[in-house]
């Protein structure tokens, strides 16, 4: 069975490098017009996840309910209300789409567009259907809401396209404690990590970044970063932090804590010890909990190492 006539649509769409331009313009004004902690805002560190999702609700919940009012004789008024309550929530969840977006890799970007360009119309369709209401053309609002509506779904689809099959707002470390097994890992003796520099490893293919400090404190955070899986080892290290070269989101060493954006999620972080001159690190649970079997080990511990903090 061949691909269906939207999915090659939408592969041809995330190919087509026209836009690039004006894409890279826009996301360098969308970056300059917000400053770091509005940014961090509208892309929902303080939530955990990406809010763009949940703020969409509004428009497209009243916008919908607007349409199913229209087709009940004598609901003009109340449908034209919903009308304005969406046009008026539709801005902020604008904005923080516009904080997302310019924080993405190109393909992504190109079918964010399209994204945005497909709501940007069906909030003009609306803001007229507004109008029209309001001047007394309850007909012609209708036919307009209609519109909107038609233009709210390809931009959902679009929407569910950046999401699901690009991965654009998920957790790229998501699958880290799923894959990494319990236990300690062994992963080089402490002449291979020099003090202040990040090393990648691996455990269990998982890449996993390395940091010793000056002090000989080791810190091991999940290596891909959770924004967009970027290469953490090739950040840079400073404050007790790594900073993502792809986007520039910051991590604290120590816990895996997403100080700053665009990433929502921290990092799986590791505990650390060094035993007959080796490393070893494991995955720090969620519910902080250990194997028995791993309990009596870390109880000899040697002296000066152990989880990073």
């Amino acid at each position: 069975m061949g691909q269906n006539r939207m999915l090659w649509l939408l592969d041809a769409l995330e190919r087509d490098p026209r836009a690039d331009a004006a894409i890279d313009k826009l996301a360098r004004s969308v970056r300059a017009l917000l400053p770091g902690r509005t940014r961090d805002a509208l892309h929902g560190r303080w939530l955990g996840h990406p809010v763009h999702p949940l703020m969409v609700q509004v428009p497209i919940g009243t916008w919908m309910s607007a349409a199913v009012l229209d087709l009940c004789p004598g609901r003009d008024r109340e449908a034209g209300l919903l009308v304005g309550v969406g046009l008026a929530a539709a801005g902020p969840a604008a904005l923080a789409g516009a904080a997302d977006w310019a924080e993405l890799h190109r393909q992504q970007k190109r079918v964010g567009l399209v994204h945005a360009v497909t709501n940007t119309a069906a909030v003009g369709l609306y803001g007229a259907s507004l109008l029209c209401r309001l001047t007394g053309r309850a007909g012609a609002g209708r036919a307009y809401g209609f519109l909107g509506l038609t233009a709210v779904g390809l931009g959902g689809m679009l929407g569910g396209h950046l999401a699901y099959r690009q991965a654009s707002g998920a957790n790229h470390a998501e699958e880290v404690p799923h894959v990494v097994g319990e236990g300690w890992h062994r992963i080089g003796t402490v002449d291979e990590f020099p003090a202040d520099r990040p090393v990648r490893r691996a455990v269990d293919d998982v890449p996993v970044l390395v940091v010793r400090e000056t002090g000989g404190t080791f810190h091991a955070l999940a290596e891909r970063c959770s924004h967009l899986a970027g290469p953490l080892s090739e950040g840079t290290i400073a404050d007790g932090c790594v900073q993502c070269p792809w986007h520039g989101s910051v991590f604290r060493l120590s816990d895996g804590w997403n100080v700053r954006g665009p990433a929502t999620a921290p990092q799986p972080a590791f505990d650390t010890r060094v035993v007959d001159g080796h490393v070893e690190i494991s995955l720090r649970r969620a519910d902080g909990t250990e194997s028995p079997a791993e309990a009596p080990e870390r109880a000899g511990e040697d002296e000066g190492h152990g989880p990073g903090i």
